[in-house]
């Protein structure tokens, strides 16, 4: 929570007089797909993404009127070198994995474009539409996807 949410609000804190200053301006903050889906075994991580994507929601029409953008950025899974991706997942499922340099993209293209929110790659929108309309349905998926542990 103090770095993926509290961070996020520490900074704006600590930048908001030069950002208004430097108005226009924008804030990019990089959530993560998990910001949107309720499901998995990483509850901490998620639950501290979904309150910085609700900081995010929530700031981005409180600052429009002193000329800050706020735009969210919502990568997936990204081969990194502190967090290998491809090694923990079956081979079929590599193509899942994006690289740091499309998340780079995305954010220049997001400001660029003055989208609100972006997925990285864009159809990790379904599984937060699917989430947000099934959450139910999205929790049985996921708790099939778990492997149990014996008892």
């Amino acid at each position: 929570m103090r770095v993926n949410y509290l961070g996020s609000v520490w900074c704006l804190r600590a930048f908001l007089p030069a950002l208004e200053a430097g108005a226009p301006s924008d804030v990019v903050n990089v959530v993560s797909v998990a910001g949107t889906i309720a499901a998995g075994p990483s509850g901490p991580y998620t639950a501290s993404k979904h309150a910085q994507l609700a900081f995010s929601r929530t700031i981005g029409p409180a600052l429009r009127g002193r000329g800050i953008s706020v735009h969210t950025v919502l990568p997936g899974f990204v081969e990194t070198e502190g967090f290998p991706q491809r090694e923990r997942l079956p081979r079929r499922l590599h193509r899942l994995v994006a690289e740091p340099e499309d998340v780079a993209a995305r954010i220049v293209r997001t400001v660029e474009r003055g989208r609100g929110e972006s997925f990285v790659p864009r159809w990790y929108r379904l599984p937060a539409l699917a989430q947000a309309l099934a959450p139910g349905l999205v929790a049985r998926v996921a708790a099939r996807a778990v492997p149990r542990k014996p008892v």
